[in-house]
């Protein structure tokens, strides 16, 4: 058993990681890199004297990129460990996993790592404002587990009363509030802020959506082949 979830969670999380870092390269980095200039006081956007514009970030770093791609890859190995974790928990009760049911864990992982924690408290892009990072981990990480524990209880609950404390726990963190800077300010303008955002959630998302499909289609694969 350790050896087929080790195997799997292999296979998926390279493979999608490796789809995640390209889209990351292509969409979220030239983002990224034109707000480090605004970070760095080479663009501003207000003021008297603004200088904003669009250079050519499009240039290519070996090194920075192919971090990137590792890391990307590195991740979304860790992911698919808990990922194929929850799959097969999930088998030995009943569950049917395949490549298509994997498509709705690969969703449900999405919303519970990412989408839960960014209705609060959005991905932010450099020089944007935040409060202290030790305060947004905790919220984050008690955000996710919260969200995590509500998936199971939706997903697997029998009974009402297992839905409606789905319900309350996604929304807790939420009516507590995420923390927030003193005040809005920062170099990097707003409009950039949210193409980041929603660029890093839509990348995210595919990530998620090819991390849950390789899971479910090697998992099932693997299940069939297995010896009587």
């Amino acid at each position: 058993m350790f050896q087929r979830l080790l195997t799997c969670a292999l296979l998926a999380g390279a493979g999608a990681g490796l789809v995640a870092a390209i889209l990351q390269l292509w969409f979220v980095q030239p983002v990224l890199l034109h707000a480090e200039l605004y970070e760095q006081g080479t663009l501003t956007h207000f003021g008297p004297d603004a200088v904003s514009a669009h250079p050519e970030l499009g240039r290519l770093d070996p090194v920075r990129d192919g971090l990137s791609v590792f890391f990307s890859m590195l991740t979304y190995t860790g992911f698919a460990l808990l990922l194929v974790a929850a799959m097969a928990l999930a088998e030995e009760r009943g569950a049917a996993i395949d490549g298509r049911k994997g498509l709705v864990w690969g969703l449900a992982g999405f919303a519970v790592l990412h989408l839960a924690p960014a209705f609060s408290l959005a991905p932010e892009v450099p020089g944007a404002a935040a409060a202290d990072v030790t305060q947004r981990q905790i919220w984050w990480f008690a955000t996710v587990s919260a969200a995590a524990v509500a998936a199971g209880l939706i997903a697997f609950g029998k009974h009402w009363i297992a839905w409606v404390a789905a319900v309350i726990l996604i929304l807790a963190p939420h009516a507590i509030g995420a923390p927030e800077p003193d005040h809005f300010a920062g170099p990097t303008p707003p409009e950039l802020s949210a193409l980041f955002a929603a660029r890093s959630l839509g990348v995210a998302l595919a990530g998620w959506l090819v991390l849950g499909l390789l899971a479910g289609h090697v998992w099932s694969r693997d299940a069939a082949d297995a010896p009587e």
